[in-house]
């Protein structure tokens, strides 16, 4: 079994989309807006970075594609749905305690104040 260590660290996006994975199964498009909205625009993936990871995440078993969709009569039925895998949901655990840890030193340095 592959260790989420390996994996580490991952780039913004990648962490991004593994997030925006976190609550249950999107699509491509849905992954996009998400990731705007939840970081008020600085992050905007386009469909070549975000494809471009997405077949990645796909080869390296961090996500999966979903073969059955919820309600088909009220989708695309181009779309494709990806939700992550155990081993994505490990390493996006990972690079989240990664990240905190690397605040908390920025903290201690007097870096980052009060945040």
């Amino acid at each position: 079994m592959r260790s989420e260590i390996e994996f580490l660290p991952v780039t913004p996006a990648v962490f991004h989309i593994l997030v925006a994975l976190g609550d249950g199964e999107k699509h491509g498009y849905a992954i996009m807006q998400e990731v705007a909205e939840a970081t008020e625009g600085q992050i905007r993936l386009g469909p070549g970075t975000l494809y471009g990871a997405i077949k990645k995440l796909l080869a390296d078993g961090l996500i999966e594609e979903v073969s059955v969709k919820v309600d088909t009569g009220l989708d695309d039925s181009r779309r494709r749905y990806y939700r992550l895998s155990k081993l994505g949901a490990r390493v996006a655990a990972a690079e989240a305690q990664r990240l905190s840890d690397v605040l908390k030193l920025a903290r201690r340095k007097k870096i980052l104040a009060g945040v």
